[in-house]
């Protein structure tokens, strides 16, 4: 089984991803049957996530993979944690 990340950066975009799917209205299955990512695993932040990843899902979700690094980079400028 894969270590439980505990980076709020990770926590956080598990939490922005998770928002963008219930807005969407879309299910767990649905989003895996549509990109072959387990959302739930990544939602939970059981697992780290790729830029790959990170990026095909953000294509389905129809938001901008710029905009949500730039909403995390936000995040941790001025802070030690990552």
């Amino acid at each position: 089984m894969a270590a439980k990340h505990t980076s709020p950066l990770l926590h956080e975009l598990a939490r922005r991803l998770k928002a963008a799917r219930e807005t969407r209205k879309l299910t767990l299955q649905e989003v895996y049957d549509a990109t072959g990512i387990h959302v739930g695993r990544i939602e939970s932040s059981r697992v780290n996530i790729t830029v790959l990843t990170l990026a095909t899902l953000c294509q389905h979700y129809q938001i901008r993979l710029a905009a949500v690094v730039e909403e995390l980079e936000a995040l941790v400028e001025g802070t030690d944690q990552i």
